[in-house]
């Protein structure tokens, strides 16, 4: 118990770093295209207290984490309003890309200061402790994670308002309709991870360029380590 409470403590602020920068960077995205709804509703702000879901932040990866799931969670969504955006069908594209590309933003940032303490570490003749090497890993892989996730072109997740971007107009009526009922298909996903847990879709389909796109960062922090030292 004492071990997963550790481990809890090091992937809670890891991923409640990653959510909240992922909406924050919709938000800013939307008000640099014209629309300035997150902004006049205070959600522009770095502030976790704003865009922490007790639920989709805590509740179900702190449950997925303490049961061996695969970690994901969600925070309140930046709120935009598509028709005030300059380019409404491909600003909600950028708006969309932010999230996660700022993600990945944050794993190279991450590796970065990673390589660097390493580096520096090795120089002075110390080693970094367990903790430090848990919360970065930890702080890469669910950046990482967190992006590509967002990136399935499953409603109400941002590849699907980048698909629907790139639909016909004629289909994308229909997408739309979808998006409406993201919840729900949130909710659908959740309880097939739980019902179904031998099928381990997520596993197979998210894992592989997750595993990929992390060692290339580890990659990146060894390079940096060896070019310090």
């Amino acid at each position: 118990m004492a071990e997963t409470l550790t481990l809890a403590a090091v992937l809670i602020p890891c991923l409640i770093i990653a959510i909240v920068f992922h909406e924050v960077a919709h938000g800013w995205t939307a008000l640099a295209l014209g629309d300035t709804t997150a902004r006049d509703m205070g959600r522009l702000t770095l502030n976790p207290i704003k865009h922490v879901d007790p639920i989709g932040t805590l509740l179900v990866p702190g449950a997925l984490a303490l049961f061996g799931g695969p970690i994901f969670g969600w925070a309140k969504p930046v709120p935009v309003n598509a028709r005030r955006l300059d380019n409404p069908r491909y600003g909600m594209m950028a708006v969309a890309a932010a999230g996660p590309g700022t993600n990945i933003l944050l794993a190279l940032l991450g590796a970065i200061i990673f390589g660097m303490l390493a580096g520096f570490a090795t120089t002075w003749g110390v080693a970094l402790s367990d903790w430090a090497l848990t919360a970065f890993g930890s702080f890469i892989v669910i950046n990482v994670f967190l992006a590509l996730f967002n990136m399935l072109p499953i409603p109400p997740f941002d590849g699907s308002h980048i698909v629907g971007g790139l639909m016909p107009r004629r289909w994308a009526h229909h997408w739309q309709k979808l998006q409406a009922m993201g919840m729900l298909l949130l909710v659908v996903l959740i309880a097939a991870t739980w019902a179904f847990p031998d099928a381990r879709w997520i596993e197979n389909t998210i894992f592989p360029p997750v595993e990929w796109l992390t060692g290339l960062f580890y990659s990146v922090a060894a390079g940096i380590e060896d070019f310090i030292t």
